[in-house]
C-alpha cells in the first residue's frame, strides 16, 4: 500500500501531461475546429512547433527523471522497510537510510503536489487552491497588470532613465554623421513616396478642389486685386513692369518704320504729290522714335507719370467701380466655368504627386539633399549647444512624463485584457511548457532537502534518545 501511494500519483500526474506532450498539436487542432467565429485574440501566442515539440521533449525528459528519483526513494524506504521486519533485524545504518528515503519520498510528494497544483488539479480531484493558473487566470492578469505599471512605467522611473540615456546628445552624434543623415533622407523619401501613393486620389482631387480651387471662386477678385495692385505700386514693385513695358515699346518703334510710313502715305490726300508724303511719313517716324526714346530715357517722363496714373486709378477703380467689378465678376465665371479649370484639380495634383515622389526617391534630388543638410545642422547644432541639448532633453522627459502619466493604464490594460482572452487551459498549458522545467527542480531539491533533512533528524533522535 505503501509503494502503491509512494508512486501513483507521479505516474498519474505524468501520464496526465504525457498525453499532452505526445500530441504538441493538440492545441492547433482543437484551435482548427472551433467555430469560425471564435475570436482569434484567444489563441496564446508561442513559440514554432520545432521549438515547442523541443520543449515538450525536454520537459517531459525531467519529469520522468524527478519521478524515477521519487520510486526510488520509495523502493528504498519498502526495502529498508522488510529488513527491519524480519526476525533479527537489520543494522543501524538501515534506519539512517530508512529515515532518508523515507522524508526524501515524503518530500518529493509534497513538492509533486505543488507543483502540479499549480497547473491543474492533482489526479484529477478538485482541491480547493488546485489549478491556479486555470482558475486564477485573470486575477494574474490584473496583478501583472497592476505591478507592471507600478514598477515599470510609472512616470518617475521612466523619466529618470530618459535622463540618464542622453538622448539628445547621442541624437546629435548620430545625426551629424552623413551616413546617418542619408539614411534619414532615404527613410523620410520612402515613406512620403508610400504615403502619396496611398493616398486616394479622388480624396486629394477634392481637397484641392474645395480647398482651393473653390475658395478662389468665393470672393469678388475685383476688391482684392486692386488691394493687391495698390500695394505693390507703393513698394514700387510695379515699376520694373513699367519698364518693361516702355522698353518693349521702344524695340518695337524701332522696327515700325516702313509700317509708320505706309500708312501715313494711305492716310495723306491722293492729290498731294508723293515726296510729300514721304516726308511726311519719315518725320512722323523719327518724332515717335524720338518721343519714346525720352520716354525710355526719362524716369520722370510724363508718359511715364501718365502710365503710373493709370495703374493707380486702375487699381482704385477695382475696389470701388460697381461696372468694373461687375467686369471682373463676368470674367471670373468665365474662367471658372472653363474647361481648363474644370479640370484643374485632377491635373494639379497628377503634377504634384508625381514631382513629390520624384523628389522623395531620386537620391540626388533638392528634397533628400535638403534632408541630409538639415540632419546634418541639426546633429552638429546639437553637439555644440549646450542650451540645446538641456533644452531638447527637457522636452523629451516632458514628453515621457506625459506619456507615462496619462497612457501608462492603456498599455498595462493591454496585459490584463491579452490574458483575460487567451483560453484557460491553453494558457496553462503554455506557461507550464514555459516554466515547467525549472519548476522540476523544485521537485527535485524537495526530495534531496527532504531527504538529507530525514536523516538530520533521525541522527539527532538516535543521538538523544538511541533509538
Amino acid at each position: 500500500m505503501g509503494k502503491h501511494r509512494a508512486v501513483e500519483p507521479e505516474a498519474t500526474g505524468e501520464d496526465t501531461h504525457t498525453q499532452v506532450a505526445n500530441a504538441p498539436t493538440a492545441t492547433a487542432t482543437d484551435a482548427s475546429t472551433a467555430p469560425a467565429n471564435r475570436d482569434d485574440f484567444s489563441k496564446v501566442p508561442g513559440p514554432s512547433p520545432q521549438v515547442e515539440a523541443q520543449r515538450r521533449r525536454t520537459l517531459r525528459n525531467h519529469k520522468a527523471f524527478v519521478t524515477a528519483l521519487l520510486i526510488v526513494a520509495a523502493v528504498i524506504f519498502l526495502g529498508c522497510s522488510w529488513w527491519q521486519s524480519q526476525e533479527g533485524g537489520a543494522p543501524t545504518w538501515v534506519g539512517y537510510v530508512r529515515a532518508a528515503s523515507e522524508a526524501g519520498m515524503i518530500g518529493g510528494l509534497a513538492d509533486w503536489f505543488a507543483v502540479t497544483a499549480l497547473f491543474r488539479h492533482p489526479l484529477g480531484i478538485p482541491i480547493p487552491h488546485t489549478a491556479l493558473i486555470r482558475e486564477k487566470k485573470d486575477s494574474v492578469g490584473e496583478a501583472l497588470s497592476d505591478f507592471v505599471g507600478e514598477n515599470f512605467l510609472n512616470a518617475a522611473l521612466i523619466t529618470d532613465k530618459v535622463s540618464q540615456a542622453n538622448i539628445p546628445e547621442k541624437l546629435g552624434g548620430w545625426l551629424s554623421q552623413p551616413t546617418n543623415a542619408e539614411k534619414v533622407a532615404r527613410e523620410a523619401g520612402r515613406l512620403t513616396a508610400n504615403a502619396i501613393r496611398a493616398l486616394d486620389p479622388k480624396d486629394a482631387e477634392m481637397l484641392i478642389q474645395t480647398q482651393l480651387i473653390d475658395k478662389l471662386a468665393q470672393p469678388e477678385w475685383g476688391p482684392p486685386l486692386g488691394k493687391l495692385l495698390e500695394g505693390l505700386i507703393e513698394d514700387g514693385k510695379v515699376e520694373p513692369v513699367v519698364n518693361e513695358l516702355i522698353d518693349w515699346g521702344h524695340k518695337k518703334v524701332l522696327t515700325m518704320e516702313d509700317s509708320v510710313v505706309t500708312l501715313i502715305d494711305e492716310r495723306m490726300p491722293t492729290w498731294a504729290p508723293r515726296f510729300a508724303r514721304s516726308l511726311v511719313g519719315e518725320r512722323v517716324y523719327k518724332e515717335l522714335v524720338s518721343w519714346v526714346t525720352d520716354v525710355k530715357n526719362d524716369e520722370n517722363h510724363e508718359a511715364r507719370q501718365a502710365i503710373r496714373r493709370g495703374l493707380r486709378n486702375f487699381a482704385a477703380d477695382l475696389q470701388t467701380d460697381p461696372e468694373l467689378i461687375e467686369r471682373v465678376e463676368s470674367l471670373k465665371s468665365d474662367i471658372m466655368g472653363s474647361t481648363p479649370v474644370q479640370g484643374a484639380a485632377e491635373a494639379i495634383w497628377a503634377k504634384v504627386s508625381e514631382a513629390i515622389i520624384d523628389q522623395a526617391e531620386t537620391t540626388d534630388s533638392m528634397l533628400r539633399e535638403k534632408i541630409v543638410e538639415l540632419c546634418l545642422r541639426w546633429g552638429t547644432n546639437i553637439q555644440e549647444d549646450p542650451e540645446l541639448r538641456e533644452s531638447l532633453d527637457n522636452r523629451i522627459q516632458g514628453a515621457a512624463r506625459f506619456l507615462a502619466e496619462n497612457y501608462a493604464s492603456e498599455v498595462t490594460n493591454i496585459i490584463s485584457e491579452t490574458i483575460e482572452r487567451w483560453d484557460a487551459d491553453e494558457a496553462s498549458d503554455k506557461i507550464e511548457l514555459m516554466v515547467g522545467k525549472d519548476l522540476q527542480y523544485i521537485r527535485l531539491n524537495g526530495t534531496i532537502v527532504g531527504a538529507i533533512a530525514g536523516l538530520v533528524i533521525y541522527t539527532v533522535n538516535h543521538l538523544l534518545f538511541g533509538v
